[in-house]
Formats: structure tokens, sequence, C-alpha cells
């Protein structure tokens, strides 16, 4: 069920006062990026997320959802790197990501073929692991 836009602006005005106090607050940041995202201000979004790769470099999360701002704003190439990176740090819900509707625009896109050949990759470098860890 989607938010009644007016629940989203108000978890936005609250979180956007939280983050004035604590500017690097995570859980806010990525509670406001969803809301952005969901309320349909993807530019503001994709600024939160960069925040987020600053703030943990490390997450595959944090890619994944710059991936994702990167695709809703049409960015296709931003999107690719930052999918590959999250997969390199471990992501791994490709399910999730075949179905996942932000990232839409760069599922259509002739260069989402490099995504497949990874997770592809990925899958086969998890797989060996897991036979030889028996």
């Amino acid at each position: 069920m989607k938010k009644d836009f007016s629940d989203l602006d108000f978890e936005i005005n609250f979180y956007e006062r939280i983050l004035k106090e604590r500017p690097n607050f995570i859980e806010a940041l990525v509670a406001l990026g969803d809301a952005y995202t969901k309320r349909g201000f993807y530019e503001k979004g994709l600024a939160i997320d960069k925040r987020l790769v600053e703030l943990k470099p490390y997450d595959p999360i944090v890619f994944y959802n710059l991936a994702c701002s990167y695709s809703l704003l049409g960015l296709i190439d931003e999107a690719i790197i930052s999918l590959k990176k999250a997969i390199r740090l471990g992501y791994r819900d490709f399910r999730w990501l075949e179905k996942d509707a932000d990232l839409e625009n760069l599922r259509r896109s002739p260069k989402y073929n490099q995504i497949i050949k990874l997770i592809l990759k990925k899958r086969k470098q998890d797989l060996r692991s897991r036979t030889k860890r028996r």
C-alpha cells in the first residue's frame, strides 16, 4: 500500500529536522532518502545516497540504493558503476534486483548486460566457495 503524500511529507519534515541537529545520523539519512524517493524527489534522494556513500563507503546496500537513485533519474552509466560496486562489496539479493521498480530504467538499457555478467560471475564464485567449505 502506498503512503499518502501527507504522511511522507510529515516523515520528510521530521527527518530533515533531526538531521539539522545530527547531520550524520545514518538511520535518519536512510529513512529520509527512502521518503524522498517514495515522494518522487529523486534528486534529493540522490543527494542523500551520495552522502551515505561518504559515511559508509563499504556498505553494499548504500551503493545499491545509490544505483537505484541514478536509475530513477535515467543516469544509466552511473547506476551501472554503483550497482557493480554494490555487488563487489557483497550485495547478493539478485532476485530483488531483477524486480526492483527503481532499477527499471537500468534494466531497459542494453548496458544492463554488464550487470548480468557480473551477477553470473559472482554466483559462480559464491558456489565455488560454498562447495570448498564442505
